[in-house]
């Protein structure tokens, strides 16, 4: 005993329209906007870059200008805490810069290494050593008072006494005559 089937009967189809929208950009239009985008703002940075690269040049060198002639009647050289240098650069022992700006470090296994902190690629490590140093131009300025204001007196008390007896001596030179 079988039975029969009959055959699917067809159903109905619903269309719907909707109003049409404006194109919508395709994902490679968007990328291709969004890649413009960034080039324009690289571009603005480039320019940003150059006008602070050469503001930063003409920077350093008045640094350093105004450092010889702060530094040339205190100090030489100026010492650079080893702390103050990136682990990157190894184990130093010391360091000295001179107003010039010419460092000069010493490591713990005594090779020594000369850097030009006013080159371009030095920057970062000018910044390390002059944020150290600052601190210690306040010493070196009080020190150099004291050492004035050490002289004066003495200065002072010698020239006074020294007017006495020159003054003594005229009027004894005066009076013999």
């Amino acid at each position: 005993m079988s039975q029969a089937t009959a055959p699917p009967q067809p159903q109905a189809a619903t269309i719907t329209a909707t109003p049409t929208e404006e194109p919508k950009q395709t994902p490679k239009t968007q990328s291709v906007e969004e890649l413009v985008n960034s080039l324009k703002t690289i571009a603005e940075d480039i320019g940003q870059i150059a006008e602070l690269t050469g503001e930063e040049k003409s920077l350093t060198k008045e640094l350093f200008v105004s450092l010889t002639v702060f530094m040339r009647p205190l100090a030489k050289t100026l010492s650079v805490a080893p702390e103050a240098f990136p682990a990157e650069m190894g184990d130093v022992a010391q360091a000295h810069f001179d107003s010039s700006g010419h460092l000069m470090i010493v490591y713990q296994d005594k090779h020594v290494e000369l850097k030009d902190l006013t080159a371009t690629e030095n920057r970062d490590l000018m910044i390390a050593v002059v944020r150290d140093a600052m601190p210690r131009f306040k010493d070196l300025t009080a020190a150099q008072r004291q050492k004035i204001e050490a002289r004066v007196t003495f200065l002072s008390a010698v020239t006074k006494e020294m007017q006495k007896i020159a003054n003594a001596l005229s009027a004894a030179n005066g009076n013999g005559t």
